[in-house]
C-alpha cells in the first residue's frame, strides 16, 4: 500500500544547538601611575600580604592559591607577593629564585585569572623586584 502525503506526520528538524563558546579572558591590568605612586608612598593601603620565602614550589603553589581566593573572598583589591629576590645556587646546589620566575606564570594560569585582575613588580620599599602587587577582581555576589 501506498501512503499518501497527507497521511505522514510532518518531522520536526532540530536546530543545532547553540555552540557555547567560554568568555574570553581579557588582558591583564597593571595599576596606573597614580595609583602604583600611592601604594608605594604608604596613602593607599595593601589588603593583605603573603611571604612565600623558604617554601617549595608545591607548597608556595598552594600556598598562594589559598592566599588569593581568600583575599578575593574578602573583596580584597590589592595584595603584596613576595617571592624574594633569588639568585645564585642553594646549599644543596639548586637554582635560587624558582618561584621568583613561577609566580607570574601562575597568576597569568587561566585559572586563577578569575580573580587576578593583574600583576606588577612591587615598589623597592615593598620588595622591589622581590615582589609583586596582584590586583584582585571584585568578588561577584551571588
Amino acid at each position: 500500500p501506498v501512503l499518501a502525503a497527507e497521511a505522514v506526520p510532518p518531522v520536526a528538524i532540530a536546530k543545532p544547538a547553540k555552540k557555547l563558546e567560554p568568555r574570553p579572558i581579557p588582558p591583564l591590568a597593571p595599576l596606573d601611575r597614580r595609583a602604583r605612586r600611592d601604594v608605594a608612598r604608604g596613602l593607599q593601603p595593601l589588603d593583605g600580604r603573603i611571604d612565600l620565602h623558604g617554601l617549595r614550589q608545591a607548597e608556595a603553589h598552594r600556598a598562594l592559591l589559598e592566599f588569593l581566593y581568600a583575599m578575593h573572598h574578602r573583596g580584597a583589591k590589592l595584595t603584596l607577593v613576595i617571592t624574594g629576590k633569588g639568585g645564585g645556587l642553594d646549599a644543596r646546589g639548586e637554582e635560587r629564585g624558582v618561584l621568583r620566575r613561577l609566580v607570574p606564570h601562575w597568576l597569568a594560569d587561566p585559572a586563577l585569572r578569575t580573580i587576578v585582575l593583574g600583576y606588577e613588580p612591587s615598589a623597592p620599599g615593598h620588595g622591589g623586584e622581590g615582589a609583586l602587587y596582584v590586583r584582585l577582581r571584585r568578588a561577584r555576589k551571588a
